[in-house]
């Protein structure tokens, strides 16, 4: 008979409340994930995708999501099992390999950081005609502003992140209001594309969008947040609430994600402007497109939101990374002073090397840097949840193994596929 947890021998209103108080120490965790998952990369591929491509991208947007879901619980599931993160995980089992996935992390953290950066200063330069330079130079705030809010409770920062997601799922669905999408243009593009392995623009664009969306940081961040919910005995029904939180979460990022790609295809594919694949030209033209002047206002304001709530998660992930990999602890300030810095160097001479109007590129850059690295972490994430010696009741069943191993697969073929692509030029 399987024993059964003190807790829930109990009666159904401490039952109740204990089952509470266990969502709540892992409850957030999803929240703060699923946050890298609408970050301004994830707005220049989607724009990008969706005015070239129409509604094509939208499958790969879906299945993307869905492999985010998956791996995700999975992190979660490992984190609850083990009481340690993936970084923690990976050194003690692979030492030999821990340096170079620990550069791979660093580097996808970095990249990430970037995104966030360019996206912000962009914002701020659509907004307040703030030039690009100065933008990179005052998102150095960031670091500030999140510093003082850990000063307020373990609780501010997933309450603000929160309420930035609230603004930007309130600006796409204005968006979707006023570009006027029609319903089976969306189930179409729901339909699995040939095209994604066929042409090489495509193929770049689907990699950027898988990059963007399961992003290798929230990996390591997610098996570090919901170690606190393993406490008070019972691991299964802390496991259940942290795959409750993540799918629900990471379900309404992929909502976010499509909705761009829709906004993207609506507002200027069917408007005969294919062309764009800028965020900056994509601001410009909304509002003669659809006859908003709102539209880009609100646009700028979302993509604003989107990039602060998203410089949570690397500076998060940058001092599990490290303290995982390197068993090297330094105090937060100085670790989010540190990843901030690596963005904000690499930001200001892409600007400088290649101009202001290639931004665009850079942040679609970064997101098929993400993918590349990708694996590194997801074939450690794999094998130490299907062992049954750390996992224990959590080990992962067949079935996910299977789903698992079949989805790496697929990501290391399509990052193949794309060096190919791109060696062949």
């Amino acid at each position: 008979m399987v024993p059964v947890a003190r807790w829930q021998r109990a009666s159904p209103r401490t039952a109740r409340r204990w089952s509470w108080r266990r969502y709540a120490a892992i409850a957030g965790a999803g929240a703060l994930v699923s946050v890298g998952y609408v970050d301004p990369g994830n707005w220049a591929t989607d724009v990008a995708a969706g005015s070239r491509f129409a509604y094509a991208p939208l499958s790969v947007v879906v299945a993307s999501g869905l492999a985010a879901m998956l791996f995700q619980c999975l992190s979660a599931r490992l984190g609850i099992a083990t009481g340690k993160d993936l970084a923690e995980l990976t050194r003690e089992a692979y030492p030999r390999a821990a340096w170079p996935i620990w550069c791979a992390a660093e580097i996808a953290i970095i990249a990430t950081d970037v995104a966030e950066v360019l996206g912000s200063a962009l914002a701020l330069s659509l907004l307040w005609r703030v030039p690009l330079t100065a933008g990179v130079a005052l998102t150095g705030l960031d670091v500030l502003v999140l510093m003082s809010l850990e000063r307020l409770g373990s609780r501010a920062i997933p309450r603000v992140v929160e309420a930035l997601l609230v603004v930007v799922a309130a600006a796409l669905g204005y968006e979707l209001a006023v570009s006027r999408p029609t319903l089976a243009a969306i189930a179409g593009g729901l339909l699995p594309d040939a095209r994604v392995f066929t042409e090489r623009d495509m193929l770049l664009s689907a990699v950027a969008i898988v990059g963007a969306t399961v992003m290798p940081h929230n990996l390591y961040l997610h098996s570090s947040l919901v170690r606190r919910g393993r406490a008070g005995g019972e691991a299964v029904g802390a496991a259940s609430f942290a795959t409750l939180d993540a799918v629900v979460s990471l379900a309404g990022a992929t909502c976010l994600n499509a909705a761009l790609v829709v906004v993207a295809a609506a507002a200027f594919h069917d408007r005969g402007r294919s062309d764009v694949a800028d965020i900056a030209d994509a601001h410009r033209l909304l509002a003669p497109l659809l006859g908003s002047t709102a539209a880009p206002v609100v646009f700028a304001l979302a993509l604003l939101a989107a990039g602060q709530s998203a410089t949570v998660t690397a500076t998060l992930a940058g001092q599990v990374v490290m303290s995982g990999f390197l068993a090297v602890r330094w105090s937060a300030w100085k670790r989010r002073l540190v990843t901030r810095a690596c963005a904000m160097v690499p930001a200001l001479v892409l600007l400088v090397a290649t101009g202001e109007r290639n931004v665009g590129r850079l942040l679609v850059g970064s997101q098929v840097v993400l993918s590349l690295g990708l694996p590194l972490a997801i074939v450690p994430l794999m094998r130490l949840t299907s062992d049954p010696r750390r996992m224990g009741a959590l080990v992962s069943p067949t079935w996910v193994r299977t789903a698992g191993w079949t989805t790496a697969g697929l990501i290391v073929a399509a990052n193949a596929a794309l060096l190919l692509g791109l060696a062949a030029r």
